[in-house]
């Protein structure tokens, strides 16, 4: 970051939560080596992690007057390269600039401090912070989508938000049909041709319709099959999924929605 010599102090409370969200990312060990750029000879060994940090900065801060010991420590720890996992990094990234944007800055996903709009509220703050909701937003993701999964985004939990976003079209699905069931066998009974179908995407009187129509369906299916089976019942661990491909999940998911929200229901019984 260029002419950080003009960052102001950080107060207490920014430096505190700070260095809360950058405890999760080091082992007790690591801390001596990024905490040596700040020249503290204050670190104590039995003090828990977040303290080791606080007080790093704070001494450094304290001596120079100004904030670039913050953002010191922040770029030296946000280092992709530390990382096991990019949703772990960016985890992390989302805390950090949750508190970060209220003082103008934020880390970018290459691990730099830069300047930034200043956030007024905190509100605020953390959606800025969440990447992946606004790169969802600016795509116009439907927003049964987004309310589904909303508290996963904020966490940067790709894993559950694939999951919860998955279920929010099969609950679509069961509130237009009265139907009950999941997965495959609700598509069927929704959408299937046998018989006609519950819901209907077009007019289906001609071949090309007839075709979206089933096209559609095995959509919903491979939403279901692809992700929300593999999710539901594989370790998270052993499921991890990018950004780039919960963007993709997701933004079919707002696909299916927008679609479902324009069926053609069957018309009513008249009652006798």
């Amino acid at each position: 970051m260029s002419g950080n010599s003009n960052i102001p102090p950080h107060s207490a409370a920014t430096i505190e939560m700070v260095c809360k969200a950058l405890a999760d990312a080091v082992t007790g060990s690591q801390i001596p080596s990024v905490i040596a750029p700040l020249k503290s000879t204050q670190d104590v060994d039995r003090a828990t992690k977040w303290t080791r940090l606080h007080n790093a900065v704070v001494e450094a801060q304290n001596r120079q007057q100004d904030g670039r010991p913050l953002a010191k420590l922040v770029s030296t720890v946000m280092q992709p390269v530390r990382f096991d996992t990019t949703e772990k990094f960016e985890s992390i990234r989302a805390a950090v600039n949750e508190r970060l944007l209220l003082s103008g800055l934020k880390v970018l996903d290459d691990g730099r401090i830069a300047r930034a709009g200043r956030a007024v509220t905190l509100d605020e703050a953390k959606q800025r912070a969440n990447d992946l909701h606004a790169s969802l937003e600016r795509r116009g993701v439907h927003p049964d989508v987004l309310r589904f999964c909303r508290a996963e985004l904020m966490q940067q939990n790709y894993f559950h938000a694939v999951l919860e976003a998955s279920k929010s079209v099969a609950d679509k699905l069961r509130t237009l049909t009265g139907l009950g069931g999941d997965g495959t066998e609700l598509v069927d009974r929704a959408c299937g041709m046998n018989g006609g179908p519950r819901i209907a995407f077009n007019s289906l009187e001609s071949e090309w319709e007839l075709s979206e129509q089933r096209g559609l369906a095995m959509l919903m299916k491979g939403l279901f099959g692809c992700f929300r089976n593999v999710t539901a019942h594989a370790p998270r661990l052993l499921w991890a999924t990018s950004k780039e491909e919960a963007m993709d999940m997701l933004t079919l998911a707002s696909m299916l929605h927008r679609r479902l929200d324009a069926v053609r229901l069957p018309e009513p019984e008249p009652r006798m």
